[in-house]
């Protein structure tokens, strides 16, 4: 069942493990009221990124979490929030999901 994210805001992280993706994934939804929209795996490296969905505040404090979670057992390749997605970049993020 798909999710409507519409006028949600999205934050994004990369790390340089997999298994550290799911650490702070697990982490970020239990510290706030956010989805996982997605992860997706680094087909030429180990990491992976990992996308989640929810109100602004929710989700900067999910990424506080997850980042401050991910730190001690992974490289933080990179990340940031969007609150406010476009059109276009919801378009991009979604086919990056189903690829």
């Amino acid at each position: 069942m798909a999710e409507n994210y519409t006028g949600k805001a999205i934050g994004v992280f990369e790390l340089d493990n997999l298994v550290a993706c799911f650490v702070a994934a697990d982490v970020a939804t239990k510290t706030a009221d956010v989805k996982i929209q997605g992860i997706e795996r680094n087909r030429l490296k180990s990491g992976a990124c990992v996308k989640l969905r929810g109100s602004v505040s929710e989700v900067k404090a999910a990424m506080e979490a997850a980042l401050k979670a991910a730190e001690p057992i992974a490289k933080i390749v990179s990340h940031t929030v969007i609150a406010s997605p476009s059109a276009d970049t919801e378009t991009a993020i979604t086919m990056t999901i189903k690829k």
